[in-house]
């Protein structure tokens, strides 16, 4: 049987993210999402949770980009002096690889983070992580421990198929970063699994990020093989305000238009694809 969760990240980033992850819910595919506990809209995402109670909601580990949970002096290696996570990735793994980071800081803001969504009121189904930061090695011994501290059952395992191209041409540099993080998201998933945490067994929407319209949308659907799926979608309300606000080049209205499309839900309903979010998974 094919199982399929559609998970639409960055949850509280912007409230025209928010707004378009809820449509997606109510007119569309989406089956869950994950929120951000640091983003500026936070609020106003926990308040629409607080409205839609099918939507499944995980956590959206954050250690790069905008403010942290935790109070910066006690998460002083993962600040800048402004009180600031690291605003890019490479900056933030260049500390870690340096042993510039340190682990108990990471394991004091991440924990700060999902008390943030529980005191919300939001039941928290699974964990992932802004830019897949939670499989990076040792970091993804803090977040087991933290599902395990808070009973989070599931865990995003970021593994997209190698030889999946879905129709999309990615740069020489997307394929590069999508086969090391794959790599690393596999032996997560071993130790996630070792954890006794659930895991769905496949991951699409690395290589088409940002730009997951219809058409790769079906290419993925048309692929998806047995078992539990998880697709990561990006969509928003409106190009024009969020482009200007973050530099990622993403196709936030497309990726919304994929998941309300008429076509996708007719050929999930065609190929008897059944959608669930990591709660119901976790039920089954």
């Amino acid at each position: 049987m094919k199982k399929l969760i559609v998970n639409a990240d960055d949850f509280g980033l912007h409230e025209n993210i928010n707004l378009g992850i809820i449509k997606g819910h109510t007119n569309g595919c989406i089956t869950s999402t994950t929120i951000m506990a640091g983003a500026p809209a936070f609020a106003h995402a926990a308040a629409l949770a607080a409205d839609h109670r099918k939507l499944g909601i995980g956590v959206h580990l954050t250690l790069v980009g905008g403010s942290p949970a935790a109070e910066p002096q006690q998460i002083s290696s993962l600040v800048d002096q402004d009180g600031m996570l690291c605003t890019k990735y490479p900056v933030f793994l260049k500390k870690f690889c340096s042993a510039s980071i340190r682990l108990g800081d990471v394991h004091r803001e991440l924990t700060a983070q999902v008390k943030k969504v529980l005191a919300a009121g939001i039941h928290v189904t699974h964990l992932d992580s802004h830019q897949h930061m939670h499989i990076v090695p040792g970091i993804i011994d803090v977040v087991i421990d933290i599902a395990r501290e808070f009973s989070i059952p599931a865990i995003r395992i970021p593994a997209e198929p190698l030889l999946f191209f879905g129709g999309f041409r990615p740069s020489a540099g997307r394929i590069i970063g999508r086969s090391g993080l794959s790599v690393l998201a596999s032996l997560a998933r071993l130790k996630a699994r070792r954890a006794r945490l659930t895991v769905p067994d496949h991951f699409y929407g690395m290589l088409a990020g940002g730009s997951m319209e219809e058409r790769f949308f079906l290419k993925i659907i048309d692929n998806l093989p047995d078992g539990t799926a998880e697709i990561m979608v990006h969509p928003g309300l409106d190009d024009a305000i969020l482009n200007p606000v973050f530099a990622w080049d993403y196709h936030w209205q497309k990726e919304l238009g994929a998941v309300t499309s008429p076509r996708v839900a007719d050929c999930l309903k065609k190929r008897k694809i059944a959608l669930v979010s990591f709660g119901s998974m976790n039920n089954r």
